[in-house]
């Protein structure tokens, strides 16, 4: 009787264990297509796991940072499913390009599709410019499920703290790749040294086979002179 009680109660705790991993692990997240770096454009794709044996994923809602305007977001079409992009209106215009932006992205939502029990979807979506003051940002996600269900990917994570049961997605940006003017400005003095210094040497190189010409010619015409002397002595002595 004990030993059937304690293999009840490992079999419950470990029930228990899946059921959290689950939940913690089988959550929406995004990833950049290669690297997202801040100030750039990217390929962003938001992956849905359908966490429910018995339920289907019909919807995804993406909300996108208000405090960090994305001036281009574009859906990429994915068979059976249809997506509608929202936009709103910004107190203070942005400049891209040397053009002035009035709204920005602020939602894009999936709809009439379905992702089935033990199967994921990818929705992938063209973004920018992103951010250049930040190391990263959290796009609050909404799954519906066709029973009903709907489950809120809107937690943000805290330092030192465990991971929320319904964490938000997270996009880890990178350093921005060459935008450094002080790089190039360095890289373009080497590289006008590098220059010059072959200047140099190619002058260098011109005058020694200038000095070298020169040199061998005067040697030349003392040769040529010495001849002529002897031939002038040669003549004479035949004529006296």
């Amino acid at each position: 009787m004990k030993t059937s009680r304690i293999s009840f109660a490992a079999a419950l705790a470990a029930g228990s264990v899946l059921v959290l991993s689950g939940t913690a692990f089988a959550h929406v997240g995004v990833q950049p297509v290669g690297e997202a770096a801040k100030g750039g454009y990217a390929t962003l794709n938001f992956k849905v796991p359908n966490e429910r044996d018995n339920a289907s994923t019909t919807q995804l809602e993406v909300n996108f940072p208000v405090d960090q305007p994305l001036t281009s977001v574009m859906p990429q079409d994915i068979p059976g499913w249809t997506s509608n992009v929202e936009k709103t209106k910004l107190d203070k215009p942005l400049t891209v390009h040397g053009k002035q932006v009035n709204e920005v992205v602020t939602k894009v939502t999936w709809s009439g599709g379905k992702i089935e029990p033990g199967k994921f979807q990818q929705f992938p979506v063209s973004v920018g410019k992103l951010p250049e003051n930040t190391d990263q940002m959290v796009f609050k996600s909404i799954q519906t499920y066709d029973n009903g269900e709907v489950v809120r990917w809107i937690e943000e994570a805290k330092e030192g703290a465990a991971e929320p049961q319904t964490p938000a997605p997270v996009l880890k940006l990178t350093a921005a790749k060459g935008d450094d003017h002080h790089s190039d400005a360095k890289a373009g003095e080497a590289k006008n040294a590098e220059k010059d210094a072959g200047h140099g040497h190619d002058e260098a190189a011109a005058e020694h086979g200038s000095d070298t010409t020169a040199r061998v010619l005067g040697v030349a015409g003392i040769v040529i002179g010495l001849g002529g002397v002897a031939f002038g002595v040669a003549s004479r002595r035949r004529s006296a």
